[in-house]
């Protein structure tokens, strides 16, 4: 099924069991996914899909970070919840352990041998982990090894 289907799906069954945050969330979802497909005039496949939801995490987590230094631990709850929602439709997040072999794989299929060639590796590197790591934390190991 696809993820758009997927999502859909969810959907019904949040409004079946009247579940609000959950049905709030998705509807967030959809609605990120159909503005885009407007603006683009394209249909969206299950990697683009993963690239909205991966990009709502992220933003919720810094609205999180703001949260709890503004001292609204209630609305950060909130966050944290709607994350746990979005997590549901991402595929299973690499440990590190994973995440540093596929980048020793994508150097070495690169041939990269500085940090000029971070570009090349990055581009190997990011269909494979969309969605399944943190592309901030691999960007930083991929500069590591390459220094």
């Amino acid at each position: 099924m696809s993820l758009l289907n997927e999502l859909k799906e969810a959907q019904k069954d949040a409004m079946r069991s009247k579940d609000k945050l959950s049905l709030g969330t998705i509807r967030m979802a959809l609605a990120a996914v159909k503005q885009r497909e407007v603006d683009e005039r394209i249909e969206l496949n299950d990697t683009d899909i993963l690239q909205i939801l991966t990009k709502m995490v992220k933003q919720r987590q810094e609205s999180i970070a703001m949260f709890v230094t503004g001292n609204r631990e209630d609305l950060a709850q909130i966050e944290r919840q709607e994350i746990e929602v979005v997590q549901r439709f991402l595929p299973a997040q690499l440990g590190a352990d994973e995440v540093n072999a596929i980048v020793d794989a994508a150097i070495v299929s690169t041939s990269a041998s500085s940090i000029k060639d971070m570009g090349k590796v990055m581009g190997v590197v990011k269909p494979q982990l969309q969605g399944r790591a943190d592309m901030g934390a691999v960007s930083s190991i991929i500069k590591s090894k390459l220094n």
